[in-house]
């Protein structure tokens, strides 16, 4: 976090997930930890065999999102996380694609 990023800051917060990560509920479980916490967005398979999550929200609310992504509790086999932030883009809900 920077000097010109709070926690209150609202942003987002584009993650893909690797690992075993489709068809064990992945997708269903980020959605509910990324509801349990107030945020926006989705959480996407991809073909590659990744989960893409999109997460808007406070910045604290994000980083706790994303170290749900990255703890022992996860759904599967998450064998890496790569994260990218940037400003808030207006999602709303949170869906499963």
């Amino acid at each position: 976090m920077t000097a010109a990023t709070g926690p209150d800051e609202v942003v987002r917060l584009n993650a893909w997930v690797s690992g075993r990560v489709q068809g064990v509920g992945f997708r269903w479980w980020t959605r509910a930890r990324a509801l349990e916490l107030g945020l926006t967005g989705s959480a996407s398979n991809l073909e590659d065999g990744r989960v893409e999550v999109v997460a808007e929200g406070r910045r604290s609310d994000c980083e706790a999102l994303l170290a749900a992504l990255r703890g022992p509790g996860t759904p599967g086999r998450v064998r890496g996380v790569v994260e990218r932030w940037g400003p808030a883009r207006g999602a709303t809900g949170f869906v499963e694609r």
